[in-house]
């Protein structure tokens, strides 16, 4: 599951050409769902960067606790929270690194999940409009989450799809059949995705420092 997201400084103009930059990139070390992202929808037919609430806030959700802030890509076309939205309301998050945490005997060790590259990451998300009365947040969104390969099994059953940058327009575009779609929805190709132990200081949001990302070991990669 992705609880925590890393978002470092990217040029994302590099990963979605003709890119209309509504608002500048929010970054931090440690986001925490309940709080407002980047993320990338099409308006007019061109990739615009918006900031959207990190919880998806369908118009009949009475309590804002309840907004789910992942959804998983096998319940996107029957379940009543995610099925519209998943039709024609698709988005990108970009992000640099997902944590997720590791059971030990005694604690779960974080651990941060970034390309082996250390490049950028655009996440699978679906949006709807925010409903609530704080009148400052617009519209809201929910990662999509597909099963974690073999090589990163041991750290975590789920985490979010990536969408190859060649694929953005076509996964954000609402005339791209849900069927289309969905097969995009798969786990990260083992060479794409590597991973490596964390500071516990990542266990607190209150911690924002780049201490946070720091890697405390090597990194998990696939050795081809």
């Amino acid at each position: 599951m992705a609880g925590r997201l890393h978002i470092a400084p990217i040029d994302i103009s590099q990963l979605v050409p003709d890119l209309v930059m509504e608002t500048p990139l929010l970054t931090g070390a440690n986001l925490a769902p309940r709080r407002m992202l980047s993320g990338i929808r099409l308006d007019a037919g061109r990739p615009r960067l918006e900031q959207l609430f990190w919880g998806l806030t369908p118009p009949w959700l009475e309590v804002l606790d309840h907004a789910p802030h992942c959804a998983r890509a096998e319940s996107l076309a029957s379940r009543r929270m995610f099925r519209e939205a998943f039709h024609a309301r698709r988005c990108l998050i970009p992000a640099t690194g997902v944590y997720v945490w590791k059971p030990q005997p005694r604690f779960k060790q974080p651990f941060l999940v970034t390309r082996v590259d250390r490049g950028p990451l655009l996440l699978a998300a679906l949006w709807c409009r925010f409903h609530t009365s704080l009148a400052e947040h617009t519209d809201s969104m929910a990662l999509i989450t597909v099963p974690t390969n073999g090589l990163l099994a041991p750290l975590s059953d789920r985490l979010p799809a990536a969408i190859p940058p060649a694929e953005a327009r076509r996964w954000l575009d609402p005339q791209t059949p849900s069927e289309a779609a969905q097969a995009m929805l798969a786990p990260a190709p083992r060479e794409l995705l590597g991973a490596f132990p964390v500071s516990r200081r990542v266990n607190n949001p209150a911690n924002q420092d780049a201490a946070c990302a720091h890697p405390v070991g090597p990194m998990l990669r696939h050795e081809a």
